[in-house]
């Protein structure tokens, strides 16, 4: 069998944690399987190099900062195929241009194209275990493009479909998908298997096991996945279509999932034309400065004017204020709010389809907490709202309950 394993920061937090890794790899491989491997930096590296960066400039130098936060993967492979050589294991470390990854130009954010994977599959026939820089690639001028947060899920995923792997693992430091954050809901569990929808839904609406664009990946090309401990070998969650096919939807649970974000920017803009176009010119302007807008809401008209709102990552901020200042004046608008005290909550489940009333509960519980809505998006399996950020912990838990999902004990 051919296996893609990706190991994340917390998993190679430290030397002892590199060489659990290691003899992970090395018993995958002991059981006759190829492997390949990809990596994130090791523990905070990422995050540590980016506030060493702020104490240097205030300007956000894209093209430099991916050059630099590249290097976290780069010194990972290193140090893990080191440590599999010493163990006597034949391995070789690959970045990701090594590797054959390929992406388009935006920085801090780019998009695979295509992954020339010849290396990779020549390095897996002479018996050696693959060891690639996640989280990145080369634009076509070969400038460093790095993923995103979570990219290094993206690029295993993307690995897995390149070189036709029969499973893609992807090794954290929890046991699986929970029907909640364990962290929070002691009485969440976990789930043995999930659809691709359902996980992308709770991994869009703050579930961090996954990245939400290696789940559509995933279930674009039908790579199962195995979300596990690196900490143990207990069986995780398998992310699958099957997982929905086998599951008798009249007897299963309406929502499988409560999710939470607290990295929520609400940004407001107050009294703007109510005419077409407005809205074009508003997103245009964001998408211009790589700001990925979340959840929108306008209100009604008064007097030709209208407020908008919208949500964001407020990691997004420095682009929503390069730009939201000089929309609030072109637009004559009567000023704009920023404000990070919102979070998202959601409940997922493919339940959901045939099941009435499910939002109505669910808002029925929330307003039972005092806890007011401030926005709220639904789809065929997911319903989310924004609210304050304080009530966050108290409304998962509410929630977690009134749907069923409290495991016993």
């Amino acid at each position: 069998m051919l296996v893609v394993q990706k190991f994340g920061g917390s998993s190679l937090a430290n030397a002892d944690r590199l060489r659990r890794v290691a003899q992970r790899i090395g018993e995958t491989q002991a059981q006759g399987h190829r492997v390949a491997v990809v990596v994130s930096a090791m523990g905070d590296t990422t995050d540590d190099l980016i506030a060493l960066a702020h104490t240097l400039t205030s300007c956000n130098f894209r093209r430099e900062m991916d050059m630099l936060m590249a290097t976290g993967e780069q010194q990972s492979i290193a140090l893990l195929a080191m440590t599999l050589l010493d163990m006597g294991i034949s391995a070789i470390s690959l970045t990701g241009r090594m590797a054959g990854f390929h992406t388009d130009g935006n920085y801090g954010n780019g998009r695979i194209v295509r992954i020339e994977c010849e290396r990779v599959e020549q390095e897996l026939a002479l018996g050696k275990v693959v060891v690639v820089a996640g989280f990145q690639g080369v634009d076509r001028s070969e400038n460093v493009i790095t993923l995103g947060r979570g990219g290094s899920d993206t690029s295993a995923v993307a690995l897995a479909v390149a070189i036709g792997a029969d499973i893609c693992e992807i090794y954290t430091d929890v046991e699986g998908v929970y029907t909640a954050d364990p962290r929070m809901v002691r009485k969440a569990w976990k789930m043995p298997s999930i659809s691709y929808d359902e996980m992308l839904e709770m991994a869009a609406m703050g579930a961090m096991v996954l990245q939400p664009r290696s789940v559509e990946l995933a279930k674009q090309y039908g790579v199962r996945l195995h979300v596990r401990s690196s900490f143990n070998h207990s069986e995780g969650t398998i992310v699958s279509e099957e997982a929905l096919m086998n599951r008798n939807l009249e007897k299963e649970l309406v929502v499988c999932g409560v999710a939470h974000d607290l990295n929520v920017l609400k940004v407001t803009l107050f009294a703007i034309p109510d005419t077409p176009g407005v809205a074009g010119r508003i997103f245009g302007a964001l998408a211009a400065e790589g700001v990925n807008v979340d959840m929108i809401i306008q209100s009604g008209n008064r007097a030709d004017k209208q407020d908008l709102s919208f949500t964001c990552g407020r990691d997004e901020r420095v682009g929503i204020e390069n730009v939201i200042g000089v929309l609030a004046r072109d637009l004559a608008a009567e000023g704009f709010e920023l404000s990070d005290t919102k979070a998202k909550i959601s409940i997922v489940g493919a339940g959901m389809i045939t099941n009435p009333g499910v939002a109505a509960r669910m808002f029925k519980v929330l307003a039972e907490i005092g806890c007011n809505i401030d926005m709220i998006s639904t789809s065929e399996i997911k319903i989310s709202c924004i609210v304050d950020e304080i009530k966050i912990k108290q409304a998962v838990l509410a929630l977690h309950t009134a749907f069923d999902l409290d495991c016993e004990g």
